[in-house]
């Protein structure tokens, strides 16, 4: 045991991982062989098979990890502001930010990774997700700050696969249409689950 309590087992997975989530996040998935992630990592060539049984299985261990790593830092916007009603703006900006620090999701948000954009909404972090917002819903109903008339879980997957493709959008055609429509979007937002009262 090592001193952060993690095995050297579990700290060699970890190197493996991160250096899977730079190489495939700075070059793509066909240019990228394991042995640059070995070489990445400062392990033998055959060590990330330890871990992974084949390169499509490191790749998309990769993008889960960066993935969770993104949707955390967009689920902290959410946690901290409980009683913050305008929670759907920080998340959006809060991811589009996070996308920044993490190169993989980025280059799959971004079209780059054709094969596998069919299974960015059934990322594992994309499940924590939708039930951290459908949870925030059924808290803001019994605040009475979102309509009493909604699904909270059926809103909440609505809502999370509509970021999720405004975070794509972004990334392909640029930032500007952001700056420009993203005022409409939360409107769109505002008039589904706002109270008319409001």
């Amino acid at each position: 045991m090592v001193r952060d309590g993690s095995t050297k087992g579990e700290q060699t997975r970890r190197a493996v991982l991160e250096a899977a989530i730079e190489r495939f996040g700075a070059e793509g998935f066909r240019a990228t062989s394991v042995a640059d992630v070995a070489r990445r990592a400062k392990v033998g060539g055959t060590v990330p098979f330890t871990y992974f049984p084949n390169k499509e299985a490191l790749f998309l261990a990769a993008l889960d990890e960066d993935a969770a790593a993104v949707m955390q830092e967009g689920l902290q916007g959410i946690l901290e502001a409980p009683h913050e009603q305008k929670w759907r703006e920080p998340l959006l900006l809060t991811l589009l930010e996070a996308l920044d620090r993490h190169p993989l999701a980025r280059r799959v948000l971004a079209g780059l990774e054709p094969d596998v954009t069919d299974r960015v909404l059934e990322i594992p972090a994309l499940t924590e997700l939708r039930k951290v917002v459908a949870e925030r819903l059924r808290t803001d109903q019994a605040a009475g700050l979102v309509r009493a008339d909604i699904d909270p879980a059926a809103v909440g997957n609505g809502a999370v696969t509509i970021i999720i493709t405004l975070l794509m959008a972004a990334l392909q055609f640029g930032s500007d249409g952001v700056g420009l429509y993203g005022p409409d979007v939360l409107a769109v937002f505002e008039a589904a689950l706002d109270p008319p009262d409001h």
